[in-house]
């Protein structure tokens, strides 16, 4: 199994920054690009960063000049620091992973169960 824990949420007041972490665990052979998302009630999960193992990034236009993502492929671990937050970044923040469980298999998305970043205005 893959296990995907994120930390780092909580309450922040605008302006501020938080910093995310998501590490993995478990049985695998490797990790191909990971990524950060969030999700607001009623509404679709939002892709807000993407990172390959060589360090290639991709942000989603909310995030961009504000949101870094970054990972240590020894520790198996992707973060997301955040500045300049607003009311808008008020969601559930998940990481996801594409992992490839043995040398021969496919790679598959594996999820975090998520971290609430509240912020306040």
């Amino acid at each position: 199994q893959v296990q995907l824990v994120e930390s780092g949420g909580g309450l922040v007041q605008a302006g501020g920054s938080l910093r995310l972490s998501c590490t993995a665990s478990g049985s695998f052979f490797s990790i191909n690009s990971m990524h950060w998302h969030r999700q607001t009630p009623g509404n679709q999960r939002e892709l807000v960063a993407s990172i390959t193992p060589g360090g290639s990034t991709n942000y989603a236009d909310s995030a961009k000049g504000r949101f870094t993502i970054s990972r240590d492929n020894a520790k198996n671990t992707v973060y997301l620091q955040m500045n300049s937050l607003n009311s808008e970044d008020t969601a559930v923040y998940y990481c996801s992973g594409d992992f490839r469980r043995t040398r021969s298999s496919l790679y598959l998305p594996y999820w975090g169960q998520g971290t609430q970043v509240t912020v306040s205005s």
